[in-house]
């Protein structure tokens, strides 16, 4: 049995271990006790549940500098919700483009192929740690993809790629990204995300922003199918406004609606959008200066601009360990995981189940920078120990 004693632990330790990429990290100092109550136990089509829904709005608009005409709503399910009601709502006015290079861009493939079973779709895929060639991407139809891939660490480096004169929508899912990554909105016409990821709030509610196109669209284009009521936009022809000034479509969670007013409040205190980008930056920064020294680890993307600041994935490539069965390199961060576990180091960072082998830290902006700075020495005592017990056998 190996001697955890031989392997001398770091000095240091993260004053938070929260490094879930979802849930994700709360923002620093919060509490419960911070959080206004007066609504719990209201409806939410009461004057005071309606106006603590704006006011998540309304902040979420000035926070990200939206453009005049565009609309951010709430909505059920998460950013899983919010992508669903997109596509089903939108999609077969044109042909359409899916982009695809993790789990998630992956699921929308499949739901739009298999589900709605639409006959104009060109699949664009590309293997974990790289993107799809993006100069293939035809904007005269529609385009559906992930700014950053959450279970693969690639993201798309900006929006050069993405037509200004495109007369398709562009649909994206931008949950791992939005307060993270500069967004050009000019050439986003439907983007959805939820208040669990760069604002460590809590799941089952998802945002949803739409720009004027994707609302011409809307109130123009009649979807073939049946639409169940949570993706229904539109009545009569006609956009429900009142999904973008508090009337959600089904009963939301108002404790839920608060932490995130709360989180947004923090965003303002913090320097605004571009104080979250910062902070953002400098995690990845810091995990970027220890991969250059490392003789174990490197990140999955596999071009330096692609690689994510938010869930920022490492694989293995120590030679010793690349020599093994797909069985112990699989073990290995899985292992370093439950050492660093039990060491109330960090949760939660192996990688995702359907990714290749490695680790998935979270480094958006409620993560504090001297907590990532404090976990990298952890990561090399983990990978040191979990080397030699494997080695013993």
């Amino acid at each position: 049995m190996v001697d955890i004693a031989n392997f001398p632990k770091p000095a240091n330790r993260p004053a938070s271990p929260n490094f879930s990429s979802g849930p994700c990290k709360k923002r620093p100092g919060w509490s419960a006790d911070a959080l206004e109550t007066e609504v719990l136990g209201r409806s939410h089509r009461s004057p005071l549940g309606k106006s603590r829904l704006e006011e998540a709005i309304d902040r979420t608009h000035d926070l990200l500098n939206l453009p005049e005409g565009y609309l951010v709503g709430v909505v059920p399910a998460s950013d899983t919700g919010a992508v669903e009601m997109a596509l089903w709502s939108m999609l077969g006015a044109r042909g359409v483009d899916m982009l695809a290079w993790e789990s998630f861009g992956s699921t929308w493939v499949t739901d739009v192929v298999k589900q709605l079973k639409l006959e104009d779709v060109r699949v664009l895929e590309a293997d974990y740690g790289k993107l799809p060639d993006l100069d293939q991407v035809d904007f005269d139809r529609d385009v559906v993809f992930t700014w950053n891939g959450t279970t693969a660490g690639v993201r798309v480096p900006n929006g050069d790629w993405i037509a200004a004169d495109r007369k398709g929508l562009t649909f994206c899912d931008a949950t791992s990204a939005i307060f993270a990554m500069e967004l050009p909105w000019d050439k986003l016409d439907v983007v959805t995300y939820s208040w669990q990821k760069v604002l460590g709030g809590e799941g089952g509610h998802g945002v949803i922003i739409l720009s004027p196109r994707a609302v011409e669209r809307l109130e123009s284009h009649v979807p073939a199918w049946p639409m169940p009521k949570i993706f229904r936009m539109t009545k009569g022809g006609k956009l429900i406004d009142g999904i973008f000034r508090g009337e959600t479509i089904n009963t939301p969670s108002m404790l839920v609606v608060e932490d995130a007013i709360d989180a947004l409040k923090w965003a303002q205190d913090v320097g605004g959008l571009e104080g979250l980008l910062e902070r953002t930056r400098e995690n990845r920064r810091l995990l970027d200066e220890w991969l250059v020294q490392s003789d174990w680890a490197a990140d999955l993307a596999d071009k330096p601009e692609t690689a994510s600041n938010t869930s920022m994935c490492i694989k293995i490539v120590d030679p010793w360990a690349l020599e093994q069965d797909a069985k112990i390199q699989a073990l290995l961060p899985k292992r370093i995981s439950q050492l660093l576990d039990a060491e109330k180091v960090a949760y939660d960072i192996n990688g995702y189940r359907d990714a290749p082998p490695g680790l998935r830290i979270w480094g958006g902006a409620t993560v504090e920078s001297s907590d990532i700075k404090a976990l990298l020495p952890w990561l090399d005592w983990a990978y040191g120990v979990a080397k030699a017990e494997i080695k013993q056998g």
